[in-house]
């Protein structure tokens, strides 16, 4: 299928989404649903760098953190609409991303890992010791009763922007898969070394697939405040969205658009269901269990798994 299709196919999926959701009459979908909707922007996003290229990356709560206190900091200055904080916020975020693949894409392998692990920690103690932005003690961000626009209630028109976000996350990426530039991405993921020697510019494109990243997860960084109406660190931070950021395009498959798609959506559903019937504690177990799962059963994963059995068929 063609993009322009497929992003009408989107729009027309999204639009029954949003209409199933209000059909319901329950706030908390809205809130549920978000949660799963941004995971799918965070792991497509962290699929572009570490599934096309295989640069395996620990940094997503970071630049998830500067999209977000990007819109702390709009917030306290000069308040403007959650559209041009989402601009804000992946452009702030996909800058960092050029500094620090500039420094560490020469590294390879574990090495990268740590140094994006690093970047993380570094940008928490920079946002616990800056007090504008409400350093350790955190900010309220009070969000209207409804957007000056549309006239939803303000949770349903942050459902509706994170959806259009992980629609435009998917489209991106599935773009970047069937192009050029994807191909390109694809021969450092399987020989970096042969690629260079192939005249492939590795390091070009690497910033490149860094820079689509890190502003995919600034974006979706950046409408979080007026969804949790209180940012602190260990929020901003949390260990849950590097780890569930690599997990949902493992349990879905790391080489393709669709597995970011399809692990998010199971992953993140799973876990608001076990957060509402037993306790958010439970979300790193479950997916510690599911990933070890897969890793057995299904190693190239859900997508890998089906096209297995199909094959057979």
């Amino acid at each position: 299928m063609r993009t322009p299709p497929f992003i009408l196919l989107g729009a027309v999926i999204a639009a029954l989404v949003f209409a199933g959701a209000r059909l319901v009459g329950n706030d908390y979908v809205f809130f549920a649903g978000y949660t799963v909707l941004q995971f799918v922007v965070l792991a497509t996003a962290w699929n572009i760098l570490g599934g096309y290229t295989g640069y395996v990356n620990f940094g997503t709560a970071a630049f998830f953190a500067l999209g977000a206190y990007s819109s702390v900091f709009f917030h306290k200055f000069y308040p403007l609409p959650i559209p041009v904080l989402v601009a804000i916020g992946a452009a702030v975020a996909g800058l960092v991303g050029l500094g620090t693949g500039y420094l560490t894409l020469r590294l390879r392998g574990a090495f990268f890992s740590i140094a994006t692990l690093a970047l993380a920690v570094v940008l928490q103690t920079l946002v616990v010791n800056w007090n504008y932005v409400g350093g350790s003690r955190g900010a309220y961000v009070i969000r209207p009763a409804e957007d000056p626009v549309l006239h939803l209630p303000y949770i349903q028109y942050l459902f509706l922007v994170m959806l259009v976000l992980a629609l435009s996350a998917v489209v991106i990426a599935r773009t970047i898969e069937r192009s050029k530039l994807g191909y390109g991405f694809a021969t450092i993921r399987d020989d970096e070394l042969a690629a260079e020697a192939s005249g492939v510019p590795t390091l070009k494109l690497k910033l490149i697939a860094t820079v689509i990243s890190g502003a995919l997860m600034g974006m979706a960084g950046a409408p979080f405040p007026y969804y949790i109406g209180y940012l602190q660190p260990a929020s901003a931070f949390a260990l849950e969205y590097a780890v569930n950021a690599i997990a949902m395009p493992m349990i879905g498959r790391t080489t393709t658009w669709l597995g970011p798609l399809i692990g998010a959506i199971l992953l993140g559903t799973l876990q608001q269901i076990v957060t509402v019937t037993i306790s958010s504690a439970v979300n790193l177990l479950i997916v510690g269990v599911l990933l070890v799962a897969f890793v057995i059963i299904a190693p190239n994963g859900l997508v890998g798994l089906w096209q297995r059995l199909f094959s057979k068929r």
